[in-house]
């Protein structure tokens, strides 16, 4: 069977079970996108983003850090788009899923542009906010230390304006915190950039 007669056998019987009542048809039109579980480099915005990819694969297979998940089945009409989730393998930013996006899914950017999200920092996990030990692993681990993150009296601090999302701090974090999340995370963030010109 071809790839493109499989996707749309797939969307036509995903469409027909987003009209099941209750939670199960809810499930499956939910967006994955949530803490920690991000879209690629330059996404559109969520609410268009399954209707735009054409589920080719390629973002995934051109990741050389494999970053890039593709989602299965139980992900509903969002089954077969990318997502990065960075507590496993977050994204280093090398944009070369951007490049090879051919339906503008994934729109080209900048690498300092990058809005995927951004981070945030649990205060009442963080061990440098709690001052029982000295530890800068996130500050260490930003591509843009001194910029997306900086250290007030020791303690990291997030400059909103210049974090990409890519989640390399929360993979580097070793703190857990009691829901099984880092001290540090990322909330997603459909604001972006475009490449001028």
């Amino acid at each position: 069977m071809q790839r493109r007669t499989f996707l749309k056998l797939l969307g036509t019987g995903l469409t027909g079970l987003s009209f099941l009542p209750g939670p199960a048809g809810a499930k499956l039109l939910q967006s994955p996108v949530a803490t920690n579980r991000l879209r690629p480099p330059g996404a559109v915005p969520e609410e268009i983003f399954a209707a735009r990819c054409i589920r080719c694969g390629r973002c995934v297979e051109v990741c050389p850090y494999r970053s890039i998940i593709m989602l299965d089945i139980r992900a509903g009409i969002h089954a077969g788009t990318p997502l990065v989730e960075v507590e496993k393998i977050p994204c280093y930013l090398c944009m070369k899923c951007v490049e090879v996006c051919p339906t503008g899914s994934l729109e080209r950017i900048q690498q300092q542009d990058t809005r995927m999200g951004l981070a945030v920092i649990n205060r009442f996990h963080c061990v440098a906010w709690l001052g029982t030990i000295l530890c800068r692993t996130c500050y260490d681990k930003c591509p843009y230390a001194e910029k997306a993150i900086r250290l007030d009296q020791l303690r990291p601090v997030i400059d909103a304006s210049a974090c990409t999302g890519c989640g390399i701090c929360t993979s580097a974090c070793p703190v857990a915190a009691g829901d099984d999340r880092k001290a540090i995370n990322i909330e997603p963030l459909y604001a972006r950039q475009k490449v001028s010109g």
